[in-house]
C-alpha cells in the first residue's frame, strides 16, 4: 500500500516538476501570399501538428489572414498570417524555427516567451472577443 502512495506522490511530483519546465509563446508566422487557401491551411497545420508532438499544449489559434506586409519581403507585399499561442518546453522553440527556415512557403516568423503580464492580457483579450461575438448573434 505504501509503494503504490509513493508511486503515485513520485507522479505527481514528475508531473508538476515536467509542468514547471513549461513556458507560455506565441509565434507568429507570415506564409507566401501565392499559396492556395487549402495550401495555407495545410501549412499552418503542419506546424500546429508538430508543436503538438513534440509535447506542447494549444492555447491559441488564429488566422488572421492575408495582410498588407510593412515592407517587401521576397520582393512581396503581401502575406497570410498565423498565430499559434502554445505552452511547451524551451528546447521545442529551436526545433520549431529550424523548420520555419527549411519551409520555402514560410517568408518570416517571430516566436516570443509570454510573460505572465503578456499572458493574462491574452486572456483577457480572447474573453471580450467572445463576449462581443456572443452579443453580435443573440
Amino acid at each position: 500500500m505504501q509503494v503504490s502512495n509513493l508511486l503515485v506522490s513520485f507522479a505527481s511530483l514528475l508531473k508538476i516538476t515536467t509542468m514547471e519546465n513549461h513556458k507560455q509563446y506565441e509565434t507568429v508566422f507570415i506564409m507566401n501570399p501565392v499559396l492556395s487557401d487549402e495550401q495555407v491551411k495545410e501549412c499552418a497545420q503542419k506546424f500546429v501538428a508538430m508543436i503538438k508532438d513534440q509535447g506542447a499544449k494549444i492555447v491559441f489559434e488564429n488566422n488572421w489572414g492575408m495582410r498588407k506586409l510593412a515592407y517587401p519581403i521576397q520582393k512581396k507585399t503581401n502575406g497570410f498570417y498565423y498565430l499559434v499561442e502554445f505552452t511547451a518546453p524551451g528546447d521545442l522553440i529551436a526545433r520549431l524555427e529550424v523548420e520555419y527556415r527549411r519551409d520555402e512557403r514560410i517568408m518570416r516568423f517571430l516566436t516570443i516567451a509570454l510573460d505572465k503580464h503578456a499572458i493574462a492580457y491574452n486572456e483577457k483579450k480572447r474573453k471580450n472577443a467572445t463576449e462581443k461575438k456572443a452579443d453580435t448573434v443573440a
